[in-house]
């Protein structure tokens, strides 16, 4: 009986896995994003201190990186919260064949 119950299962955990390993691989590339978008941020900083570029230009340029960073963080919860719905999806329907 066992036995029959997992092979029922076998296709939603199969889902699950799959939805998990997307949203995995989807949070590294965000995460990897943010990196370089702060390594740009102190860049600017630098680039600031030394006298490389003026107040304007860093004010233009810092506001850019910081909407793309906002952007990347709601992206980032968005993936968190449509994943779980996933999940959740996924074990109701396997309670209702079950």
């Amino acid at each position: 009986m066992v036995l029959v119950d997992d092979l029922l299962k076998l296709p939603f955990t199969g889902l699950v896995w799959i939805a998990r390993q997307v949203q995995n691989a989807a949070q590294e590339e965000l995460a990897n994003e943010s990196e370089s978008v702060t390594a740009e941020l102190s860049d600017l900083y630098m680039r600031l201190e030394t006298g490389k570029i003026s107040e304007g230009e860093f004010a233009g340029e810092e506001k850019t990186l910081l909407e793309r960073l906002d952007r990347m963080q709601e992206r980032g919860r968005g993936l968190q919260e449509e994943h779980g719905g996933e999940e959740k999806r996924g074990q109701r329907e396997y309670s209702r064949v079950a």
